[in-house]
């Protein structure tokens, strides 16, 4: 594979996505074991 700075870019993007939508399913899996007293 030709590292290019493209690719490095699009390597470091598609890492971001991961991380942003791995945080995201994290919040709401930690969210939906609250107990709610109402």
């Amino acid at each position: 594979m030709f590292v290019d700075t493209v690719v490095l870019a699009g390597i470091g993007t598609v890492g971001l996505m991961v991380a942003f939508f791995a945080g995201v399913g994290y919040f709401i899996w930690k969210d939906s074991h609250k107990r709610k007293s109402r």
